[in-house]
């Protein structure tokens, strides 16, 4: 099964901790249970959670787009942009970038993420307790139409058969390993935009384009799909995060 981004599930089953669903330890577990050793994550959270923060935050920003992303400075910018994923608190202000390696020997490899800290400016509230999942849920689910379109009119096979055809099923991404918690309608945009981010990453990596034009036009279609994705993953995991969190009344 594809992962959601490691902030993405961080954020979620943080939060539920937070809110008392479970514990801080075996929230993170849950969160990364394909990794073997974690850094400066549990210390950081513990702090925020002290300090009175009930939300733990996602922005998923990419080169170019900063959407999501909390007002920073260069350096941490540029972090969260390289690693493509970060979480963040909105009362206090700061934020924490993952950074992925591997450790041991050939064959017996482990994975580990060091979190790195940051300073970021607060987030008014408003912003993240606006955000509606049916929203969310439409305004993707246009795009990905639009893509279709595009992705017709220009020819070729962006997928396998198997996929194009289920590229719209709810179905997909249904289990996600998401804290059961979790809104049901912001579990099924996320499960949406997670599978669907998959499947153009999926594209990106077939061949079957007309002309080498066409691929080129193909992959900026797919790209710009992905990226609506991981910005609706990123809007819909925070709207989940602050009905969680008591911030909005869960809908």
């Amino acid at each position: 099964m594809p992962e959601l981004p490691a902030s993405v599930r961080v954020a979620l089953w943080v939060t539920h901790a937070w809110s008392g669903g479970t514990t801080l330890t075996h929230a993170i577990d849950r969160a990364l249970p394909d990794v073997e050793h974690t850094e400066g994550l549990v210390e950081q959270v513990r702090v925020w959670r002290d300090l009175g923060e009930a939300a733990l935050l996602v922005a998923l920003p990419g080169p170019g787009d900063l959407h999501g992303l909390p007002r920073c400075g260069p350096v941490a910018t540029d972090a969260a942009v390289e690693a493509g994923e970060a979480v963040f608190v909105a009362g206090l202000g700061g934020m924490l970038v993952p950074q992925v390696s591997t450790f041991g020997s050939e064959g017996a490899l482990g994975l580990r993420i060091d979190w790195a800290e940051h300073d970021a400016d607060p987030v008014p509230p408003h912003r993240i307790e606006a955000l509606e999942p049916s929203q969310l849920e439409r305004h993707l689910r246009g795009h990905l139409l639009s893509a279709i379109d595009e992705l017709d009119r220009i020819g070729g096979t962006p997928w396998a058969d198997d996929l194009s055809r289920d590229l719209l099923d709810d179905r997909l991404g249904a289990d996600w390993a998401l804290p059961d918690a979790m809104p049901e309608r912001a579990r099924k945009v996320i499960g949406l935009a997670g599978t669907v981010a998959v499947a153009a990453e999926v594209g990106l990596g077939a061949s079957g384009a007309v002309t080498a034009a066409h691929d080129e036009e193909r992959a900026a279609a797919l790209r710009r799909l992905a990226r609506s994705c991981e910005q609706t993953l990123a809007d819909a995991t925070n709207a989940a995060c602050a009905q969680l969190a008591g911030w909005v009344p869960i809908r």
